[in-house]
């Protein structure tokens, strides 16, 4: 199904340095994989809605709400660099 001519394509377009046995390898490797998905093609999906997932799902995260931390001294006390009542961070910018 895919020959040893489009492995070498898709190896040089995905910057790959694919030795003569991986080439290979990967040939038998990606025509299996392209014959297995192939079968969903004698799958009859004429009444089947597109949808973007297989399950639906939704956001469950909580909204974002400002509230005080309650003891500050604890919170800087696990900081391994402090100064004052800052955490100490290694300087990344230039000036």
């Amino acid at each position: 199904m895919i020959d040893l001519e489009q492995v070498r394509k898709v190896a040089l377009l995905a910057r790959l340095d694919l030795s003569a046995e991986e080439e290979q390898q990967f040939t038998g490797q990606l025509s299996s994989i392209l014959e297995y998905v192939e079968q969903l093609s004698e799958l009859d999906t004429a009444n089947v809605e597109p949808t973007t997932r297989a399950i639906e799902l939704s956001n469950i995260t909580r909204p974002d709400e400002l509230e005080r931390f309650g003891n500050r001294e604890a919170l800087l006390a696990c900081a391994p660099d402090r100064e004052a009542d800052f955490f100490k961070v290694p300087k990344i910018l230039e000036e």
